[in-house]
């Protein structure tokens, strides 16, 4: 095997961002990643962290894959996880590193005792899709991701 999964620890997160960007870009939406390495660190790695990760490191050290994801609870589930990102560096794709890193979150909820994983992909992504659907996953086709972003928050008209 040439790389290895790990839980990520702070000083990975310049890898973790790189490969966010790297996402970000492959969506064409590069200018859209306004979190920096510093808020990566901040944010899973203080008092209260507000997501784990999973890295996949080949044996330089190099972060070729990222799994991040975060906690949240469903009404009619439970608690659930919602996998945010799963991504592998574009020169390290078909080697079992996309694969390893849902197994790993799979895993962990398993563990856990979670009820559900959860996570989006782009109608275009059809690489993806076949991916997750040949493990197993419903490509919820009928459900519409719905979103308000700083500024729709910012000018939410709460009558």
């Amino acid at each position: 095997m040439e790389f290895h999964l790990r839980e990520a620890v702070k000083s990975d997160m310049k890898g973790v961002w790189s490969l966010i960007h790297e996402l970000a870009v492959f969506e064409k939406e590069p200018q859209a990643v306004e979190v920096s390495i510093a808020d990566l660190e901040r944010d899973g790695f203080g008092s209260k962290p507000l997501f784990q990760c999973f890295v996949a490191e080949k044996s330089a050290g190099e972060i070729v894959g990222i799994a991040l994801f975060y906690p949240r609870y469903s009404t009619w589930k439970g608690p659930v996880i919602h996998l945010e990102d799963l991504m592998v560096t574009a020169s390290e794709r078909g080697k079992g590193i996309g694969n390893a890193l849902l197994s790993k979150v799979v895993s962990y909820a398993k563990a856990k005792g979670l009820k559900r994983v959860s996570w989006e992909v782009l109608d275009w992504n059809t690489p993806a899709i076949d991916f997750y659907e040949a493990k197993g996953a419903n490509v919820m086709r009928d459900w519409n991701v719905v979103q308000l972003d700083e500024q729709g928050i910012t000018s939410f008209n709460t009558i």
